[in-house]
């Protein structure tokens, strides 16, 4: 009696070359979107990591009914100043006494000895090559979570990339973001490439 026969399955030379050819091309027309997105996810959290600096900020201020400050810094070792392109930034009660942050953005927090920092944030942690942009680079809340001395106008913090590509509202592709803070207190972030009457805008 005849055994039928058997078929062979594989996958030929030629049905390999198709499929890595194929994927190839795919990673080259994804790459660059790839690396649009990762930007704009680093410019996002560099600016929800201000946002929440800020917010951080004013709740203390309500909590311990005290000034406390926010301070954009250069970093926050003990070579630290203050700069309105800083990417870190120090969260500090507003003492009575020479309390600077500068050069001790390293202090151990305390709410006792001077600076008397609550909490600081490095501008290294994920935000990659973000780039900042203040109008100030400190703002002190009061008691009521509102700017003291009030500002004659708001507070502008952009925060973009100029490394990776031109911001959308200068006819790029970078999502670039601001950070607006009212004489009145209030933070709030925006697109600046938004039209006015949207949500979203500027």
């Amino acid at each position: 009696m005849l055994k039928p026969a058997t078929t062979m399955h594989g996958v030929s030379m030629i049905e390999v070359m198709v499929t890595l050819t194929l994927a190839a091309l795919l990673m080259a027309l994804g790459a660059p979107s790839f690396s649009l997105w990762l930007q704009n996810s680093r410019i996002r959290t560099t600016a929800e990591s201000i946002m929440a600096g800020l917010q951080y900020t004013k709740s203390e201020a309500t909590a311990r009914n005290a000034l406390v400050r926010f301070q954009l810094t250069t970093s926050v070792g003990a070579d630290c100043a203050i700069s309105t392109t800083g990417t870190s930034w120090v969260v500090d009660v507003v003492d009575a006494v020479d309390d600077s942050v500068v050069g001790k953005c390293n202090a151990a927090p305390s709410d006792t000895v001077a600076p008397s920092i609550l909490q600081t944030r490095s501008g290294n942690d994920g935000s990659g090559s973000s780039a900042v942009q203040a109008t100030a680079a400190e703002m002190v809340f009061n008691g009521l979570a509102r700017l003291s001395p009030a500002p004659a106008a708001a507070i502008n913090i952009d925060i973009n990339n100029p490394g990776a590509g031109i911001c959308a509202a200068m006819g790029g592709d970078l999502t670039c973001l601001r950070i607006v803070v009212s004489p009145a207190g209030q933070v709030r972030m925006c697109n600046p490439s938004f039209a006015a009457g949207d949500p979203q805008a500027c």
